[in-house]
């Protein structure tokens, strides 16, 4: 389409603004490339990477945010829990307690801000999704969604993703979004 206008002689553009235009097309040509080579090379660090591919089996995490986080967290190791994963990234609401009454407020937003952005992204596209799946996730996005709204559902998915990522990579198992808990045991508390 620019192409098209570029050459069109009966658009009354000048030669200045012809040539212009036509270093700006091929600029944005060049940065697509290099966009898909970036793509292309993040993709081949997923499939290579157990941890990464490991991530990006959960709903809401695609390559990027996969490859994101385990880039940037190394060791998952290095949390002593799945909440202190999430607190990390700024996904857990500040807390004032006072008189041994606990009230919950906004979400912090400490943390890493771009892992933090792509989790939140990628819980926009799986609650946007919900409806249409049948597990126990996405059923629980679904009520979750109509009981406090679109945005609290988005953060509080991306929040258990974080603490699932977590579980999934220190402890070695596959994520079934079917699974169900057991009672806790005194190991896990």
């Amino acid at each position: 389409m620019p192409a098209e206008v570029i050459e069109d002689a009966g658009n009354e553009l000048s030669g200045v603004a012809r040539l212009a235009l036509q270093r700006a097309h091929l600029h944005w040509i060049d940065i697509d490339l290099q966009m898909a080579w970036c793509d292309e090379r993040i993709a081949c660090h997923v499939r290579s990477d157990e941890r990464a591919k490991a991530a990006a089996t959960l709903q809401g995490i695609g390559p990027i945010t996969a490859s994101a986080l385990v880039a940037s967290v190394g060791d998952f190791g290095q949390f002593a829990n799945a909440c202190q994963f999430g607190a990390w990234l700024g996904l857990v609401p500040s807390q004032d307690s006072s008189g041994g009454k606990a009230s919950l407020g906004r979400i912090k937003r400490r943390g890493d801000d771009y892992l933090r952005t792509l989790l939140i992204q990628g819980a926009k596209s799986a609650v946007m999704r919900a409806g249409q799946r049948s597990d126990r996730i996405n059923q629980w996005m679904v009520q979750l969604k109509e009981r406090v709204g679109w945005q609290k559902a988005v953060v509080a998915l991306a929040n258990k993703n974080a603490r699932i990522l977590w579980a999934v990579l220190t402890r070695g198992k596959a994520f079934d979004p079917n699974h169900v808990p057991g009672p806790p045991t005194e190991a896990g508390l």
